[in-house]
């Protein structure tokens, strides 16, 4: 894209109060985005109204430094890119959804097997949850997503703390590729604990926005971007939500586009299940395992499991007696004495012992949680 055509698609992106489905309907008229700003106002009013044409003619403050930020940026390194609709390296999943974004910004591995991903919904998997998981659900993320990896299924998520992070490494510890829909320009990193998974991405997937370069994390803008998450994959997951959570937004979007649901169960005294509780209620498929969704999505050559997520209730015969008296929800330390009749002090060597080898987690207010079953 030569520095007229981006300056037009820029001008357009700016334009308030045009959107996506204005510039597309311009470019169905007109055929192209520097074609549109070529026609008089008196044409333009036939396509919107008389203010919209007006705002149109008019050029944005923003848009000459806008326009040298991007090529700046674009020119700082080979591995950044920007498409617009009718792109060849456009995403084609994104055409069939609603509102698809004008302009999209790319930061990563331009290579043949992101490029595969971005044209093939059914190489990529979403997975989402929430930004606070229990240790057990932050866990499952990293093995799922580790296990889609090694089936060579592309892991989609949206680079937020949490789950979210937790799916992006588990799919690169698995070898796979990742793709990272932000909520800000790709000229920052957000959030910022995140900069080394940012960078982990950049070298084994892509970073994806559709906001201009040097936008901020606005709230606003993280709900938007879900129907981008959603509409890269053929299926979403939700590992761990509240019943209030932008996850569900994302998954109710994916029922939306006619894309499969997917959601692991958990306590049903742990608030963060019971978004996934209510889908499964709605119809979204329970899943135990990732072979579960492997073989749900028909995939071939799928991976072995992770370690059991702690949703199956048979405990091996060998398990460590305290950990058995733990069950899967959170407890107390009174509650584990009362159980297992410890001294206090036996029992916090025995909790130090378990939590070092990661077999426990420690959680707020004194409460213990185990994590996967060894």
């Amino acid at each position: 894209m030569d520095a007229t055509e981006l300056r037009a698609w820029l001008r357009l992106t700016l334009t308030p109060g045009l959107g996506n489905t204005g510039i597309r309907k311009l470019l169905v008229a007109f055929g192209s985005a520097p074609a549109i700003f070529e026609q008089s106002a008196s044409t333009l009013r036939q396509f919107g109204s008389e203010r919209l044409a007006d705002t149109l003619q008019a050029t944005p403050d923003t848009l000459a430094q806008q326009l040298q930020t991007t090529l700046d940026w674009l020119q700082e390194a080979d591995n950044r890119r920007v498409v617009t609709l009718g792109d060849p390296a456009y995403p084609a999943a994104l055409l069939d959804i609603e509102d698809p974004p004008s302009m999209l910004y790319m930061l990563g591995a331009l290579d043949g097997r992101t490029q595969a991903a971005i044209e093939n919904r059914a190489l990529c998997l979403a997975m989402v949850g929430s930004r606070n998981p229990t240790p057990p659900g932050e866990a499952n993320a990293r093995q799922f997503a580790k296990v889609f990896g090694e089936a060579g299924l592309c892991v989609v998520s949206g680079m937020a703390l949490g789950v979210d992070g937790a799916a992006h490494d588990g799919a690169l510890l698995g070898g796979g590729i990742t793709l990272a829909v932000v909520g800000t320009g790709l000229d920052r990193v957000y959030p910022k604990q995140h900069l080394d998974l940012a960078h982990r991405i950049a070298q084994q997937g892509l970073i994806i926005s559709e906001f201009p370069l040097g936008t901020p994390p606005l709230t606003a803008n993280f709900p938007k971007r879900n129907r981008i998450i959603s509409g890269l994959a053929q299926g979403t997951l939700v590992v761990e939500a509240a019943l209030k959570s932008g996850s569900l937004i994302t998954a109710r979007l994916a029922a939306e586009q006619g894309k499969e649901v997917f959601a692991i169960p958990g306590s049903i005294h742990s608030p963060q299940s019971r978004g996934c509780h209510a889908l499964i209620k709605q119809g979204a498929k329970l899943v135990e395992s990732a072979q579960d969704v492997l073989e749900e999505l028909k995939l071939p050559h799928a991976a072995a499991d992770p370690p059991d997520s702690g949703t199956d209730a048979d405990a091996p015969p060998t398990e460590h007696p305290l950990l058995s008296a733990m069950g899967f929800d959170p407890v107390s330390l009174d509650a584990l004495q009362a159980r297992t009749g410890l001294a206090t002090a036996e029992l916090q060597a025995q909790l130090l012992a378990l939590e070092m080898a990661d077999a426990i987690a420690r959680l707020p207010g004194g409460l213990f949680q185990r994590m996967a079953l060894g």
